[in-house]
């Protein structure tokens, strides 16, 4: 009976000390969220604090967030009843999920939360609020109540040291670490005695910028990291310098969290996967395949009419005009530059061809063009200062400048074309140091320069064209005509900025004029030749469309019900395990039109891109958007025209090339199907 009695006092005495008081909610399941079950236990033993874990239970292909999902999902919090006191939350280092182009940090499977609140309470009660996700995304509620008037729990010590050993450390894992910004680009260098295995960076959220997945490399003990940083209202990245930045560095199972200044650019060597050499080759390759666009085509008719113009040609005069005509070319892509340079200090979105987004560029290269056009007609010898004595290459043939404005000119009509190795090219630059920057614009324009370098190595060449004579008249008007067309192509590009009546009414009073000044210079015989040569080639293009129209079967309206571009309408078609095919294209972009009217018109690929489990979303680049700029970015891309097929086979998506091909069109969409 003694023994009974002093069994029964030692459980009184259990229940009253607070020293070992416990809670335990046990494992809380939503009949609306079968997929995820949760756990909360408390002690207060501790007396000045109350230490409360949280344990989530995932199922397979589940999973929940960090304090800082990074570009979706929510973080889970609890709704306190009353003011308890104030909790610190202790998170466990993350792993990183991607789909879709959208990076979130999270966990999967289980993972236990310590909190801790300061001083000790008698009951705790609240509403867990759980985002769980898979292809569907679930908000959960758990309410729960948590007595600790309740028994103790002799493994809550245990519990709770072993969830804090998941949290990272203060220090101890990474010897130095740096992080910089430029435009679009957080930059992260760090250092570890014990060498890089596998590193691993989360972020915590910054005000007003979004930071998706980090490109990371390593080198024995160092490791650097490029971050891509888009703004999720839309208005451009923002400037992150003299910003506190807080990060976890994993590496080997073990983690240290961070908080450091933003600096400016750490001028981080490229992490496009491959060395600066082969980055320099696809630059070289890239501007030579420019020189095959349309878009040069009435830029090499001019460099040809001036020679065949000139009486008395020799090795060389030929080898010098073809020399200014490259210096012409590399000196605007060096102002191409110096433009990216200025947009980049100043946080403006970069891109290739980007300058005919604005209409005071694209109405400056209408006049330039139809300058040319009327000088070819021969109404009139363009010249510049006479201080200077220099005249434009399309004069007789005389001086140097001209030449080298003809190269000059030629790369801007270029910029509007995209080339393979382009785009992949341009995007290395723009990513990498000022210096590298320039360096890499620099080799473009030797890649374009190439024809013209090849001519001036051997003038032959150009010394073999025939002789001028009255035939050069008919070429002269051939030149024109086409410089005309280029520049009535430009001219339609005013549309999206001033309207299509407006846009209609300019050109028609160019061609009114142009014709007008045709009679008065040449007379009327000239201007009725003129107006008929306009009239037979409008005739041969509407003939030839309504050619290829039936050639090809090619539908006169395009049939695919196209929907807006947003990462979002990317996730939420990959969650219904439908496939998606992106297109990002502007008005400006000759390759962009090229791919439509070759390709995505053709009766096959419409019926593929109108199939029920195919959705087709479209982005329009041709004005400024920052939300396109920076769906770009974050594929590594600064160049139209840009396709991206996604489905249940490919969920990281496969770019395209800049030239579509209905096969590779065709094939992509049937891979992305997967094997479901």
């Amino acid at each position: 009976m003694f023994n009974f009695i002093r069994l029964a006092f030692a459980c009184l005495l259990l229940l009253w000390l607070p020293t070992l008081q416990a809670a335990d909610s046990g494992w809380l399941q939503s009949p609306q969220n079968d997929h995820a079950k949760v756990r909360l236990r408390a002690d207060n033993s501790k007396g000045e604090q109350t230490r409360v874990l949280l344990s989530v239970e995932l199922e397979k292909g589940w999973k929940t967030y960090w304090r800082s999902p990074g570009e979706g999902g929510i973080a889970p919090a609890i709704s306190w009843q009353g003011e308890p006191p104030p909790a610190t939350w202790y998170w466990p280092t993350p792993q990183r999920f991607e789909v879709a182009g959208i990076s979130t940090q999270g966990y999967h499977d289980r993972v236990t939360l310590p909190l801790v609140l300061k001083g000790g309470v008698g009951k705790l009660a609240g509403t867990l609020t759980l985002s769980t996700c898979s292809n569907v995304c679930i908000l959960t509620d758990y309410p729960f109540t948590l007595d600790l008037a309740t028994p103790a729990d002799p493994q809550f010590d245990h519990d709770f040291a072993q969830a804090m050993g998941q949290v990272p450390i203060a220090s101890g894992l990474v010897d130095s670490i740096r992080v910089g910004y430029q435009h679009g680009e957080l930059q992260i260098s760090a250092e570890r005695a014990a060498g890089w295995q596998k590193p691993e960076l989360f972020f915590d959220t910054l005000t007003d910028a979004d930071l998706g997945k980090p490109v990371v490399s390593s080198d024995g003990t160092h490791m650097q990291a490029r971050v891509p940083v888009s703004d999720g209202w839309g208005e451009g990245a923002p400037d992150l310098r003299g910003k506190q930045l807080r990060l976890v560095i994993g590496d080997g199972g073990m983690a240290q969290e961070t908080t450091l200044t933003i600096g400016g650019s750490l001028g981080l060597p490229s992490s496009f996967g491959f060395p600066l050499w082969q980055a320099v080759l696809m630059a070289l390759a890239g501007g030579f395949i420019l020189n095959l666009m349309p878009c040069v085509l009435p830029v090499l008719g001019m460099k040809l009419g001036s020679i065949l113009q000139v009486e008395q040609r020799d090795r060389h005069r030929v080898r010098w005009q073809f020399l200014a005509s490259s210096l012409g070319i590399v000196a605007s892509f060096m102002a191409l530059a110096l433009l990216m340079t200025l947009l980049r200090l100043s946080n403006h979105a970069l891109g290739w061809g980007i300058q005919f987004q604005n209409p005071w560029f694209i109405g400056f290269m209408v006049l330039v063009t139809l300058l040319f056009s009327a000088n070819l007609f021969g109404l009139f010898h363009l010249q510049l200062s006479s201080s200077l004595n220099t005249k434009l290459a399309t004069h007789n043939g005389q001086g140097l400048s001209g030449h080298f404005w003809q190269g000059a000119f030629a790369t801007l009509l270029a910029t509007p074309c995209s080339a393979p190795f382009l785009g992949t090219a341009v995007a290395f630059a723009l990513a990498a140091s000022l210096p590298v920057l320039w360096g890499m614009f620099v080799a473009l324009g030797i890649g374009m320069s190439l024809p013209w370098l090849l001519i001036a190595a051997w003038p032959a060449l150009a010394l073999r064209l025939p002789r001028p004579g009255r035939w050069m008249n008919g070429v002269r008007w051939g030149l024109g005509l086409l410089m005309l067309l280029s520049s009535l192509w430009l001219l339609s590009l005013m549309t999206n900025h001033i309207g299509a009546k407006p846009t209609l009414i300019v050109g028609t009073l160019l061609l009114t004029g142009l014709l007008l000044a045709i009679g008065i210079r040449l007379g009327r015989r000239a201007a009725g030749i003129a107006t008929a040569s306009t009239l037979v080639v409008a005739g041969l293009v509407l003939l030839v469309n309504s050619l290829t129209v039936g050639a090809g079967r090619q539908p006169l309206h395009d049939n695919i019900a196209w929907q807006p571009l947003s990462e979002q309408a990317i996730t939420q078609a990959l969650a219904q395990h439908k496939r998606v095919f992106v297109d990002v294209t502007a008005d400006w972009c000759v390759t962009c039109k090229a791919n439509k009217f070759n390709v995505l018109l053709r009766d096959d690929v419409q019926k593929a891109l109108s199939a029920d489990d195919v959705v087709a979303l479209r982005g329009d680049w041709s004005r400024p958007s920052a939300e396109i700029s920076a769906f770009l970015q974050r594929r590594g891309s600064v160049a139209v025209p840009f396709n991206q097929i996604y489905g249940p086979g490919n969920q990281d998506g496969e770019v395209l090339s800049p030239l579509l091909t209905r096969e590779a069109v065709l094939k992509a969409l049937s891979a992305a199907k997967g094997t479901q």
